[in-house]
């Protein structure tokens, strides 16, 4: 996956922005954007989206610590970019909407389950203490996956406006 010059920053510009938009979110627990940049910018650069993707990560462990919770980050934007690139590509114009909120909430309502193995690996929980631990953020994985849901009507926007950032000519003048 051999990338541009072009490609570097608008990549490092996205992974950014997703970092300023959780920055900025953070007022309010589990309602951010994360999702809906995953998943707009999955629709447009595919396979590449995973460089803003792990920008977006490594900018993470940098401005808050390399720490046990950061792990998961590892892994858990992957996941939902990996549903994405399942989706088929040529969906109807009037489902894709729907489907891709429903993505996001799906990634939201599972959030602590996807967090739970490596809690479980560095804290040593049994199989009954991680279900426990899965149960008790049930609550706050409703609230993440409700706020997806409805945060997702911007996807298509943003996707929209992807495309049409990458469509136009190289040199204005």
């Amino acid at each position: 996956m051999k990338i541009s010059t072009k490609e570097m920053a608008v990549f490092a510009m996205l992974g950014a922005v997703m970092y300023a938009s959780k920055i900025i979110m953070e007022f309010a627990p589990n309602i951010h954007l994360l999702g809906v940049f995953t998943i707009a910018i999955t629709i447009v650069y595919r396979k590449k989206a995973l460089y803003p993707i792990y920008i977006f990560v490594l900018l993470n462990g940098m401005f808050s610590g390399f720490a046990t919770w950061w792990l998961p980050y590892l892994y858990m934007w992957t996941i939902l970019w990996g549903g994405v690139m399942l989706l088929p590509r040529k969906m109807p114009k009037k489902v894709q909407p729907l489907v891709y909120m429903t993505l996001c909430a799906m990634h939201g309502f599972l959030f602590g389950t996807l967090y739970a193995p490596v809690q479980a690996i560095i804290y040593g929980f049994s199989l009954k203490a991680t279900f426990g631990w899965i149960v008790a953020g049930l609550p706050w994985d409703f609230v993440h996956g409700v706020s997806n849901f409805f945060c997702g009507i911007l996807i298509m926007p943003i996707a929209s406006a992807l495309k049409f950032a990458e469509n136009q000519p190289k040199n204005i003048s």
